[in-house]
């Protein structure tokens, strides 16, 4: 399968799944989460999901990671040249959704890519390799190829790994773990 047979397959199989789902399968998420060594790190870069697409609800990870003290980083996409600029979370932040029904911080305290240490990656399908197929437009894969190398890099799916490999580009950028509901899955 291309990746665009792929994107399309599993955006059907998420718009399939019912609200409860997504919330019984996003708190498994953030459960499994907790049997990783990951907790003793300091700025940990999250996602917050687009409703609108059935996005894993990142609410339990985030409260996770306010109930260790953590430092919690979220971003704002640049529709122009692809970027994203990240954001220190605060009690102050403002949440605003854009354009795209992305929930973006309005402004607030950067964080510069390279203080991450972990990064937990949206996508729509993951194959055995540790690559991912997210909505096409290579985001993370710019972000991610900032980060320091050390950067422990997690994917939350929905669904179990897929049993193809994709094809991979040399921009790219391959994932540490994945996390499903029923597993998680080392690179």
């Amino acid at each position: 399968m291309t990746k665009s047979e792929v994107r399309k397959q599993y955006k059907a199989l998420r718009k399939s799944l019912s609200l409860d789902q997504i919330d019984d399968f996003s708190l498994a998420i953030a459960n499994r989460l907790l049997q990783l060594d990951i907790w003793n790190k300091s700025f940990y870069h999250i996602f917050l999901c687009i409703e609108e697409q059935k996005e894993v609800n990142t609410e339990y990870i985030l409260n996770i990671l306010a109930g260790k003290d953590k430092n919690i980083v979220i971003s704002k996409s640049n529709f122009e040249d692809a970027s994203m600029t990240h954001f220190l979370l605060t009690d102050n932040t403002t949440i605003r959704k854009n354009d795209y029904n992305i929930p973006e911080p309005v402004d607030g305290i950067e964080i510069n890519s390279t203080q991450i240490d972990v990064v937990f990656v949206p996508l729509l399908a993951f194959d055995n390799t540790g690559n991912r197929i997210g909505y096409g437009k290579g985001f993370y894969d710019r972000f991610l190829a900032n980060c320091k190398p050390e950067t422990i890099k997690i994917g939350l799916s929905f669904f179990e790994v897929e049993a193809e490999t994709f094809e991979a580009s040399v921009n790219d950028i391959k994932l540490d773990y994945c996390v499903t509901p029923d597993r998680v899955v080392q690179f």
